[in-house]
C-alpha cells in the first residue's frame, strides 16, 4: 500500500522557500513610496519658500511684475516637474501590485493541491524549477538567457529580472573599477544601510582616496587629503583602526611590500567591493545571499545524506579504488562473477546522488539526515550474494512471472538465480 503520510505535501515548508517571491515586492513597495514622499516633501517645501519669499517681497514692493512672473513660473515647473516623477512612481507601484497579485495567485495554487500524487503539482513544481533556474542564472549574470526563459514560459510576474540586472550593472561597474553607480545607490539607501550598519559607503569613500593617492602627484595627493577630511574622518569613531591605516597609506607608495598598505592597493579590493556591495544589496531586499536553487537542493540532499556518502571508503570509491581481492579461488570455490554496473540499490555499485560527482561537494557541508520512518526502501529488505538488495515481495513477484522453481530467487537486473537459503535478511538502523 501506498503511504499516504509520505505523499502529502506540507505547505509550510513549502512556502519556506518562497518566502522572498512575496517579500521583494514589498520591500520594492516600500523603497517606491519613501523615494515618492523625499520629492513631494523637498519640491513642496521648495514651492512654499519661493511662495513666501514672492509674497513678502510683493508686500514690501521689493519685486517688480516681472519677478512675481518669473518665480510663478518657477513654481509651476516644479510641480509639473513632480506630477512627472509621481507619474513615474505610480507606474512602479502599479507593475509591483499586479507582480505580488500574480505571485499569491501562484501560491494559491499550491495550496489547493494536498498530495503529490495531483496532476497539478507537477506543473506547480515544474513551474516552480523553471523560476529557481531563472534565479541562479540571474545571480550568475546570464541575464539575457534568464529573460528569454521568462518570457518562454510565461512567468515574467513571478521573476525579478529588472532588480538583478540593475545590480549586475553596479557590481559589473565596481570590478571594471569604477565606484560612482555604487555610490549613488548608497545615497539612495543610506538610511537603511545606517540601520544595518553596513560599511560599504566607507568602503567606496576609502577606495576613492586610495586611487587619489595611488598617483604621484602632488595635486592628486591634496585631492586626496581634501577627500579624506571630507568622507572618511568622519568615520574616524566607528572604524578607528581602518582610518589609521588610511592615514598611514599617504607614506606608502603602490608597490610597497608591507602590510595593510600592500593589500589596500591590491586590484583584489575590486572584487571585495562588489562582493560587499552584493550582500548589503541582498540583506537591503530581504534576498537570500545563495540562489534559491542551491537552498532547495541543499534540502533534499539531507533528506539523502547518511555517514557513509562522505566515508573515507566512498572516497575510494570516487578515486577508482577497488578493495583486493585474490586471483586465484580458494579451494572448493568458485570465482564470484563482477557486479555489473546497473542503476539499482546495491552495497559495490552506488547510485547515491549524494556521492555523483555533480552533488558530492554542495552536499558536504549539509547536515545528515534524521529519519524515524523511511518512505524510500522497501520493507523486508533481502541481500542476495551478488550484493544487490531487493524487497522480498518484489523478489517473489518477479519470481513467479519468471515461472521459477521452488525455493529459488532472480536477480531483477542481471538474471542471476540464486536460491532462498542463499539471501540474507536486511536491518536498516
Amino acid at each position: 500500500m501506498a503511504d499516504h503520510g509520505a505523499a502529502k505535501i506540507n505547505h509550510d515548508n513549502h512556502l519556506l522557500l518562497d518566502q522572498p517571491l512575496l517579500r521583494l515586492p514589498y520591500e520594492l513597495l516600500r523603497k517606491n513610496i519613501r523615494s515618492a514622499h523625499y520629492h513631494i516633501e523637498w519640491d513642496t517645501n521648495a514651492v512654499k519658500d519661493l511662495l513666501k519669499e514672492t509674497a513678502t517681497n510683493s508686500i514690501n514692493q521689493k519685486a517688480t511684475k516681472e519677478d512675481v512672473v518669473n518665480n510663478l513660473d518657477q513654481m509651476l515647473a516644479r510641480m509639473r516637474g513632480l506630477k512627472r516623477k509621481l507619474s513615474t512612481y505610480a507606474e512602479e507601484e502599479n507593475r509591483l501590485y499586479r507582480q505580488s497579485t500574480a505571485r499569491v495567485a501562484h501560491l494559491r495554487e499550491l495550496s489547493d493541491i494536498h498530495t503529490v500524487e495531483d496532476v497539478k503539482y507537477e506543473t506547480w513544481s515544474r513551474q516552480r524549477l523553471d523560476r529557481l533556474i531563472v534565479d541562479y542564472m540571474l545571480r550568475h549574470g546570464f541575464n539575457e538567457s534568464a529573460d528569454a526563459l521568462a518570457k518562454d514560459r510565461n512567468m515574467l510576474e513571478l521573476v525579478d529580472i529588472d532588480t538583478f540586472v540593475t545590480m549586475s550593472k553596479i557590481r559589473q561597474s565596481l570590478e571594471n573599477g569604477s565606484v560612482q553607480e555604487a555610490l549613488a545607490w548608497c545615497n539612495e539607501n543610506k538610511k537603511e544601510l545606517r540601520k544595518m550598519q553596513s560599511n560599504l559607503e566607507f568602503e567606496l569613500r576609502c577606495q576613492q582616496y586610495i586611487e587619489l593617492n595611488r598617483s604621484s602627484s602632488s595635486t592628486r595627493l591634496l585631492d586626496a587629503i581634501a577627500h579624506a577630511r571630507k568622507h572618511i574622518i568622519p568615520f574616524s569613531n566607528t572604524y578607528p583602526t581602518e582610518v589609521s591605516h588610511i592615514a598611514g597609506l599617504l607614506a606608502y607608495r603602490p608597490d610597497t611590500p608591507y602590510e595593510p598598505y600592500a593589500s589596500l592597493y591590491s586590484t583584489g579590493r575590486w572584487k571585495m567591493l562588489a562582493d560587499l556591495f552584493t550582500d548589503a544589496h541582498h540583506k537591503l531586499l530581504g534576498l537570500p545571499q545563495f540562489p534559491l536553487l542551491h537552498i532547495a537542493l541543499s534540502s533534499g540532499l539531507s533528506a539523502l545524506k547518511t555517514p557513509a556518502c562522505h566515508s573515507s571508503q566512498q572516497n575510494q570509491s570516487h578515486q577508482g579504488q577497488k578493495p583486493h581481492k585474490s586471483s586465484t579461488p580458494g579451494p572448493g570455490k568458485e570465482e564470484s562473477p563482477e557486479p555489473r554496473s546497473h542503476g539499482t540499490a546495491s552495497l559495490q555499485t552506488s547510485v547515491c546522488p549524494i556521492c555523483s560527482t555533480e552533488l558530492n561537494a554542495l552536499a558536504k557541508n549539509v547536515p545528515y539526515a534524521h529519519h524515524s520512518k523511511s518512505h524510500l526502501l522497501e520493507h523486508d529488505l533481502m541481500l542476495l550474494p551478488n550484493g544487490r538488495v531487493y524487497g522480498r515481495v518484489q523478489l517473489d513477484e518477479y519470481a513467479q512471472k519468471s515461472r521459477l522453481g521452488q525455493g529459488e530467487v532472480k536477480d531483477l537486473v542481471t538474471g542471476e538465480r540464486f536460491r532462498e537459503a542463499e539471501l540474507k535478511k536486511v536491518f536498516i538502523t
